[in-house]
């Protein structure tokens, strides 16, 4: 990529080198160095406006240093596009490409070259966090030779001591996390993951995190090395050691630009070396502000005021500050950001009220206190108090073998949270029977272990809580930055008389952004309680969820992807409709031929334009010759064991029990409350023995079913289910031919009318091979179902095919010659409110069973009202037209006969649809098709007591028009069934 040429930093402090990288941000060519975010080297650049908002399209600059950013959202664009990124969180890489966004990205328009993969560990101890308190905790756990996993969402170990001068064990704390990570990750049991976040916390420890291990390598990246991996982990103690999260406070213009935390321009200039501004106002309601003012001014910030919300400050922090000449207004606020388009000054004024004056500054840092990152505690069923001290709820209970550390336990100094860290080591140990190391390093010693020296930090004066600075106008004070939810719209909310904070943020969507209100979520439960006037301990938090961070559905699909996220199932006769042309449709992860074009039936691009000539031909063939479908597809399910017919009887709306061995019979089942689960047929093999049929897309969902009640509902019943789909496969031969068919494939089988009679099975040879032959039919007509070992599958449809003028046909013939017969198909016909007597099948609801599921429903008064939807036939008055799968049916009153016309003289011309008001749906359409037989379309359809309405006229609104239709029975082709046994 070509760069502007390099003229240096803005904003980059004085004495910083690394190797130089070429950026792109926004059309602009720029430069950064190796280490930095994307969000440091724009700061650096200074670029001060990165995105904008969300709704009011306001600019958004940089806010924070780590995830819990709000504003600086970005999409990468190269190498590969991905959207909605922080910049705070990007690493820098040569190449990159980025632009900013108004809170929504664009999802990448190619398939991601990219691989993502998941691996499991288990460990005695994982450490979440490695910063002080996590390094501590690791490193007592691990020298004792415990298997310990430290986990930490950054590419550097140190935590809070990244962005701070702090010192430990004599030398910066940064280089002390670095070699005590080092030192972890040289032991035979630790493993360090760096970069890597953990996003839930579940029961049992069981712990998710994904780790980014390309990234920031780009087009660098080594081949073969998946971009990011999904770990899960499962741990036998957990020590939780984030850290915490700075908030900020609700004043007019709190999002413009050069509006940012104290402690993240402390971590811009510390860690990166960033200036990220020329002159700052700070604006704090605690004493960790000072320390950042004073790195800052350090580092040649001139710092022109520190505003205090409190009457007395840490004194040591106001002494310094006074040392370096640097103004500090106690009892002061900010009362507005001022600038247009970013930060030129801030208006501040007494707290107690007085004169406001505006000071210029091109930054200005706020810290409205601390809150800890509890989140995982909470996702793991702890319980939150709240700590009076900090502002903010702290972990309590958990029944979880996990802790709090440190910051995350409202532990607030570097020394208390080194030790409080080697205390949750200690303590997990010891759970685990681990024997604790003893004190060999010299330093503060907690009881079994050490942790390292470090220096005196001044007395902290007591934090006050200010959630927001009081005004006439509260249209830009921001609580939510991304959501751009204002303090007005909180107090509208609790001015409707919501004074949940769970319904607070639905009602403004406060929190609910990518930032999950990091920022944010404490600061609008601060407002709702200011607004209330109720105390926020107990006004309580919202609920906190996984995943603690976004995180992306590749890496979240892993290797699942393609064939692999969806598996492809074949029949064992796949090749050969392969290579005689068949279209094939997925149903329930199954390629099934659709149906098989012929010179002339070529579909080209679009295979519904030229399908209905193939179809036509298919159906003819069966209708009048033979035809033979591969149907192995269908679910096939074991039922064994001596109570397998008490069982079925349980499960079916009809009787099972009383089947004959040797015979077959159709059911239904129903879920509890009466509506139609799945259809099939029980094959009775033995007294102890069924085969059960299902439909395709549900065969795993009926055998999970039958599982659920055998294990939860009657254990007691001695049966075994076994899914067989795969170990068999079947052919179904269907046309009055079929039995001569049959009969010459198989001459040592009885295939006579009364041999062999309708729904039976027979054990036989057929084409030479070992089959079991069933008298069933999803036609009407004369049929067999033959099933063989999938072994042989290939071999019997060849020999079928072999055998004389039998025409292959696919599922979309299938699907029109049952609909002629008014034979429902689950989950087209039926959509969950379905009774099996909505589908005129009240004759499968037996009335000599004293229950099964679903019984009791059909005594309910809704199941048997008149005006419930029935499975009815429609026929269109136009015989060509095909009505669209969906369609409403509406009845429309026709105030005067229009002149009869040459389609249909006795009717009255279509009326047009009333635009005046709307038309009461009747019913739609749930299948259509045109039909060879009837020489016309047709459609089925569930019409509001529609059994009623046979003979009736009712109406398809299709686009702008009205297609008249006639109300009909379902079965529409030989209705006394006198082809079913030739």
């Amino acid at each position: 990529m070509s760069a502007q040429p390099y003229r240096g930093y803005s904003y980059r402090r004085e004495g910083v080198t690394g190797r130089v990288l070429r950026f792109r941000f926004d059309g602009r060519d720029l430069e950064g160095l190796a280490g930095d975010t994307l969000a440091s080297a724009l700061l650096a650049n200074s670029v001060r406006a990165v995105a904008t908002s969300v709704r009011l399209g306001r600019p958004r600059g940089v806010y924070a240093a780590g995830c819990e950013e709000p504003n600086a959202v970005v999409q990468i664009e190269e190498p590969f596009p991905e959207p909605m990124l922080t910049a705070t969180t990007v690493e820098l890489y040569d190449g990159l490409v980025a632009t900013g966004l108004p809170g929504r990205g664009r999802l990448a328009d190619r398939p991601d070259p990219a691989r993502y993969d998941a691996v499991h560990a288990h460990c005695d101890v994982l450490v979440v966090g490695a910063g002080p308190a996590g390094i501590a905790a690791a490193r007592v756990a691990a020298r004792a030779g415990a298997r310990v996993i430290l986990a930490d969402e950054r590419p550097e170990p140190g935590g809070s001591l990244l962005g701070t001068t702090e010192t430990v064990d004599g030398g910066p704390g940064r280089a002390w996390a670095a070699a005590e990570v080092d030192a972890l990750a040289a032991l035979p049991e630790t493993r360090v993951l760096r970069r890597t976040t953990v996003i839930g916390h579940y029961d049992d420890n069981y712990v998710v995190a994904v780790e980014r291990r390309t990234n920031h390598l780009a087009a660098a990246a080594p081949s073969g090395v998946a971009r990011e991996r999904v770990w899960r982990i499962r741990a036998k103690r957990v020590v939780l050691a984030t850290g915490g999260h700075e908030r900020f406070v609700a004043f007019a213009g709190n999002d413009l630009p050069g509006v940012m935390l104290a402690g993240a321009a402390r971590t811009y200039v510390n860690q990166y070396g960033v200036l990220p501004g020329r002159r700052a106002v700070v604006f704090t309601t605690n004493d960790t502000a000072y320390a950042a003012a004073l790195d800052l001014a350090d580092a040649g910030i001139e710092i022109a005021a520190v505003a205090d919300v409190r009457r007395e400050p840490g004194r040591v922090w106001a002494d310094r500050c006074a040392e370096r000449g640097i103004e500090v207004l106690t009892g002061h606020v900010v009362t507005a950001a001022k600038g247009e388009g970013e930060v030129t000054g801030a208006e501040i004024a007494p707290r107690a009220g007085g004169r406001a004056r505006e000071v210029a500054a091109d930054l200005l840092l706020v810290s409205g206190g601390w809150t800890p990152v509890v989140h995982l505690f909470s996702q793991a069923g702890g319980t939150l108090r709240y700590d009076e001290g900090l502002g903010a709820f702290t972990p309590g209970e958990t029944r979880q073998a996990a802790e709090a550390a440190g910051f995350a336990a409202g532990v607030t100094t570097l020394r208390d949270c080194l030790a409080d860290g080697a205390e949750a080591g200690r303590r997990a140990l010891a759970a685990l029977g681990f024997a604790v190391p003893g004190n060999t390093v010299p330093g503060i010693t907690v009881p079994g272990v050490t942790v390292p020296a470090v220096e005196e930090e001044p007395a902290a004066a007591p934090a006050e809580h200010l959630w927001l600075v009081e005004s006439g106008d509260y249209g830009t004070h921001f609580v939510d930055l991304q959501r751009d939810v204002t303090v007005a719209e909180v107090l509208r909310a609790t001015g409707a008389g919501l004074s949940s904070v769970e319904h607070v943020k639905r009602y403004t969507t406060a929190g609910t952004a990518h930032d999950q209100g990091k920022t944010s979520g404490l600061l609008t439960g601060g407002v709702v309680a200011h607004a209330l006037g109720v105390d926020l301990a107990a006004l309580g938090t919202t609920t906190f969820r996984a995943p603690y961070t976004p995180v992306s559905f590749a890496a979240l699909a892993g290797r699942d992807r393609g064939p692999l996220h969806d598996p492809v199932r074949t029949t064992p006769m796949h090749e050969w409709h392969v290579a005689r042309g068949a279209l094939f449709e997925n149903v329930g992860q199954w390629k099934r031929p659709w149906y098989y074009p012929r010179p002339g039936e070529d579909p080209g691009e679009d295979p519904g334009e030229d399908m209905e000539a193939a179809v036509l031909r298919e159906c003819a063939a069966v209708r009048e010759g033979a035809g033979a479908m591969d149907a192995s597809t269908l679910g096939k399910i074991d039922v064994v064991g001596p109570d397998a017919g008490v069982f079925l009887d349980r499960l079916y709306t009809n009787m099972m029990s009383t089947l004959r061995v040797g015979s077959i019979r159709y059911g239904v089942m129903c879920r509890p409350d009466g509506m139609v689960f799945d259809d099939g047929t029980a094959i009775r093999l033995a007294d102890d023995h069924y085969l059960v049929t299902t439909t395709t897309g549900n065969a795993a969902a009926v055998l999970d079913w039958m599982e659920e009640w055998l294990q939860t509902e009657w254990p007691d019943l001695r049966v075994r289910c076994t899914s067989v789909t795969e170990q068999w496969a079947t052919v179904a031969l269907a046309g009055p031919r079929s039995r001569e068919v049959l009969a010459a494939l198989a001459p040592g089988l009885a295939v006579g009318k009364d041999d062999f009679p309708f729904m039976t099975w027979r054990d036989a040879e057929v084409a030479g091979i070992d089959a079991r032959v069933c008298r069933i039919s999803f036609s009407g007509e004369l049929a067999y179902e033959i099933n063989v070992s999938s072994w042989h599958g290939l071999a019997l449809w060849e020999a079928v095919m072999a055998s004389g003028e039998v025409t292959p046909y696919g599922t979309e013939t299938m699907h029109v010659l049952r609909a002629e017969k008014g034979y429902p198909i689950v989950g087209q016909d039926t959509d969950g409110t379905v009774t099996p007597q909505d589908l005129g099948m009240e004759w499968v609801v037996s009335k000599k069973k004293a229950d099964f599921v679903g019984r009791r429903s059909y005594a309910r008064a809704d199941t048997s009202r008149p005006d419930r939807r029935h499975l009815v036939g429609l026929l269109p008055e136009d015989p060509g037209v095909l009505l669209p799968e969906g369609a409403h049916l509406v009845s429309v009153t026709v105030a005067s006969p229009a002149p009869s016309s040459a389609a249909s003289p006795a009717l009255p011309a279509v009326p047009p649809l009333p635009p005046a008001r709307p038309v009461q749906a009747l019913g739609f359409v749930t299948s259509s098709y045109r039909s060879a037989a009837l020489g016309r379309t047709f459609a089925l359809a569930l019409v509001s007591g529609g059994r009623e309405r046979v003979g009736e006229r009712l109406y398809a609104p299709v686009g702008d028009d009205l297609v008249p239709v006639t109300v009909t029975s379902h079965v529409l082709y030989d209705p006394e069934g006198a082809r079913r046994d030739g």
